[in-house]
């Protein structure tokens, strides 16, 4: 490389002192923005307005606040208003509102926006009785609900409707109903006959039958045949609150005919209402209505709806469904195929215009019409499953696949999104036929969307399950042959997923997969997705991933079958990640284990990951040593007695080790609650072998045959059932014989911890190890064994006692170390699955230096 030359050095100091300059300009800009905000703060004389005496009460400094503070304190004043009435409601009522209803007057939009809510609030807290409330706030909402402002009308409106619902009938017709006389005429404003056509259509649900004709009915007429489009289209939206309150009869001599007149109104807006509006009501019209009077007013609608706005076709292809459902059984064939055919052209709207032009070239207004039409088709996917439904599902090969192939391969992402949340309820419905979209599947799993992945995997596993026991083949060994793709769209689906940022995305993949040893070979499961999830353990960033991988693993290995690939499984969990040199691997060893002792049975636990898990007491991180104390009563769990005593008391050696020489105060602190809890936890016991073993120690061994005679045979409970939980506080040879004996024992380990291991001078640790007798004189019983079964807390009293090792490497010819039941001896850590053999203080000096 040359140094450069005078006039790029003298370009980069220009260069350099401009930009000085321009920042030295910034600054001065940023200081003249900044003296506007100087000059608005409050003089002393602005702040000494503001203040209020602070030895007044909430009531008086409300109601001083709202006669001479400001807006803003008003505002603040009204919007505590519920919390006065909570505290003291007759002062406010008395004194307070009053006040609030002189500031409505006069006040801005905040401050009535704030009321409306307030006033709501007040209503839901029942702070005062309904007629109280109706005297007190009634007036002052009716009084504001035709404000300037439409943003605070309808919060008022809002509050009004909310309170019809709890007024009795009687404060209804004076106070509501009976304005309504006079506010629905055409004299009145707009925006006064809209807020009336909402209420009418509340009040049905007030009153009966008879009182909605006689009262109701003839305003709803009036207001359908408004000269203002507006006000028709909204009372026409109300019809179906009315048509639940009047009843069938009414609803077919009185509504239906208003709903015909207004599906031929002039107004774009009101045809619309009125076609929803039917659409909604179609249950309760019988066959006859709905093929003489509804079905031609659709059939007009929909051949017209092409000519019309776009949005006429988005409130169409959205209620296509619905609309389907209401009419099947009524279409003559002919009719049936057209619709079909209605539908299909919706399913492709806007598809034939897409010739590969720059958006920036297109014109607004054609992109404007672009967007109502991807609203179209994704309607139409919503739609989809209830499509099948009209067709039958029978006929979908040769109906609606096609549409279906284009909705999944659609160029836009909400509708195929949207397909993508349907494809389960479509592949419940084609049931038996499911086979036939088998490659839409992989075509979604393999979108280059992670939204649309994300919809499909809400149901993976009930996809899965109905593409392997569904189509035609019902042998486990052919269902697979199907979907010979489908195991690499997983795995790329779930590399996509891991490449991305969405990180939620992966880890529901991730717990998805659990699905697959339902679905695939172990195989196939060991080879393509095996060593993945040993990836994202050992390397993703994210620790909900990595627990989801975690714990998909433990799911594969449940269900494999195959000693060799199970037992290489097992090695690289305690090799990889219990021994690895990164605490964050150990960490999620751990996890591991939890999901083990959840996932499999607690002999399994015990005969492959009991001791390694128990030896990361050693760990020299302390992170690594305070989860595997919060572990340790669920690791406990999985002992049984007599058969795990000698886990047990490896379990107690480690303990009593974190106890003594724990330096970390929130470790020392853990392993004390641990303690504690571990000490009042109950033994599981065998009673079978516990039996046996008494016995034995009697002199007079027993056979299975004679063992089995006499628990059936005998009729008092003097032999414990199998498997019963007790605890077991006595002696490692026998069991107390009473349970006094054993809340006596229990109750001398608890007053021994209590009185040594929290004692005041318990904080010299340091003269745990002075002595055998000294340690055991104050440390509890974790297992509730007696006190003679303690074992001397020097290093070599912690190293296993068989020293037998296997080698570092897994082959099918070598069998995993275990601490399988029935054994006296405890089995080397180190040869399990260990790559080193020497001693565990190497091993952890080795680790300190990177952990």
């Amino acid at each position: 490389m040359h140094p450069p030359s005078p006039a790029a050095a003298a370009a980069v100091m220009d260069f350099s002192q401009n930009s000085l300059f321009g920042y030295m300009e910034d600054l001065q800009e940023l200081t003249i923005i900044e003296r506007p905000v100087r000059r608005s703060l409050k003089t002393p004389e602005e702040i000494e307005r503001l203040t209020v005496d602070e030895d007044l009460s909430d009531i008086e400094r409300a109601v001083y606040l709202l006669s001479a503070g400001q807006d803003i304190q008003g505002t603040s004043v009204i919007a505590n208003l519920p919390f006065l009435m909570r505290q003291n409601p007759a002062e406010t009522l008395r004194r307070v509102l009053p006040k609030v209803r002189e500031a409505l007057h006069v006040a801005g939009v905040e401050m009535q926006l704030t009321a409306a809510v307030s006033f709501l609030t007040i209503l839901q807290d029942e702070s005062v009785s309904v007629h109280t409330y109706a005297h007190s706030f009634l007036q002052v909402i009716l009084l504001h609900l035709e404000h300037r402002d439409a943003g605070v009308s309808n919060a008022w409106l809002e509050t009004l409707l909310s309170v019809i619902e709890v007024l009795p009938k009687d404060t209804l017709r004076h106070e509501i109903l009976n304005p309504l006389v006079s506010k629905a005429q055409l004299s009145q404003t707009v925006q006064s006959r809209l807020v009336s056509c909402k209420i009418l259509g509340k009040l049905t649900n007030k009153f009966d039958a008879l009182a909605i004709k006689r009262e109701i009915l003839p305003l709803v007429k009036s207001l359908c045949q408004d000269v203002e489009y507006e006000v028709r289209s909204c009372m026409c939206r109300q019809l179906e609150n009315i048509a639940q309150g009047i009843g069938t009869e009414l609803t077919k001599s009185v509504v239906l005919p208003e709903l015909i007149e207004l599906s031929r109104d002039e107004g774009s807006s009101v045809r619309l209402a009125a076609f929803e509006t039917l659409v909604n009501l179609l249950d309760i019209f019988d066959t006859d209505d709905r093929s003489q009077t509804i079905l031609p007013v659709v059939k007009s609608f929909c051949e017209k709806s092409f000519k019309a706005d776009e949005s006429i076709l988005i409130s169409l292809s959205f209620h296509l469904g619905k609309l389907c459902h209401g009419l099947y059984g009524i279409f003559t064939p002919d009719q049936h195929l057209r619709f079909l055919e209605f539908y299909k052209k919706l399913c492709t709207l806007g598809l034939q215009q897409e010739n590969g032009h720059n958006e920036n070239q297109i014109p607004p207004q054609i992109l404007e019409q672009e967007k109502k039409y991807i609203s179209v088709r994704k309607n139409c996917a919503y739609n989809f499953p209830a499509m099948i439904v009209f067709v039958d599902p029978k006929n979908f090969h040769m109906e609606l696949y096609s549409t279906f192939f284009c909705l999944c391969h659609d160029p836009e992402v909400p509708v195929r999104y949207t397909i993508a949340i349907c494809f389960y309820e479509v592949s419940k419905l084609l049931n038996s036929g499911v086979y036939l979209i088998h490659k839409e599947l992989i075509t979604l799993l393999q979108d280059e969307s992670l939204e649309v992945l994300d919809a499909l995997i809400d149901h993976l596993p009930e996809i899965l399950e109905l593409m392997s026991t569904g189509g035609e083949s019902s042998v486990q060994e052919n269902k697979l042959s199907s979907l010979p793709d489908l195991v690499p769209a997983l795995t790329a689906a779930e590399q996509r997923a891991a490449a991305s940022l969405k990180w939620r995305t992966h880890e529901k993949l991730l717990q998805k997969y659990a699905c697959l040893p339902q679905v695939i070979s172990s195989d196939q499961i060991y080879y393509r997705f095996l060593q993945r999830m040993f990836t994202i353990m050992m390397t993703n960033n994210v620790l909900p991933v990595q627990k989801a991988a975690s714990r998909t693993l433990c799911i594969f290995l449940r269900y494999n079958r195959k000693q060799e690939q199970r037992h290489e499984v097992i090695q690289k969990l305690i090799e990889q990640l219990g021994q690895g040199k990164s605490y964050w691997n150990r960490l999620r060893f751990l996890d591991t284990c939890e999901f083990i002792i959840e996932i499999f049975s607690k002999s399994f636990f015990c005969k492959y990951f009991f001791l390694p898990a128990i030896e990361l007491t050693h760990d020299p991180v302390a992170n690594v040593r305070m989860k595997l104390c919060y572990l340790l009563p669920k690791v406990k769990s999985t002992l049984k007695i007599p058969a795990d005593k000698h886990l047990l008391q490896q379990l107690e050696m480690c303990v009593r080790k974190l106890l003594c020489q724990e330096k970390d105060k929130d470790v020392l602190a853990i392993v004390r609650r641990t303690v504690l809890e571990l000490d009042r936890m109950e033994m599981s016991m065998d009673a079978e072998q516990l039996e046996k073993e008494k016995q034995q120690n009697d002199g007079r061994p027993m056979s299975d045959k004679t063992f089995e005679k006499k628990r059936r045979d005998s009729k008092t409970p003097t032999s414990l059932p199998k498997n019963i939980p007790i605890s077991v506080p006595g002696s490692s040879s026998a069991t107390p014989s009473t349970s006094k004996e054993i809340k006596k024992s229990k109750l001398i380990r608890s007053q021994s911890f209590n009185n040594q291991a929290f004692h005041a001078k318990y904080g010299n640790l340091d003269k745990c190890t002075t002595s055998k007798s000294s340690t055991a004189a104050y440390t509890p019983s974790v297992s509730g064994l007696s006190k003679t079964s303690m074992i001397s807390l020097t290093d070599d009293s912690f190293r296993m006692r068989n020293t037998n090792s296997t080698p570092s490497s897994f082959s099918s010819n070598t069998s995993l170390p275990s601490t399988s039941r029935g054994t006296g001896n405890s089995v080397d850590p180190k040869s399990s699955g260990s790559k080193d053999t020497q001693p565990r203080k190497a091993t952890l000096k080795s680790r300190k230096s990177n952990p």
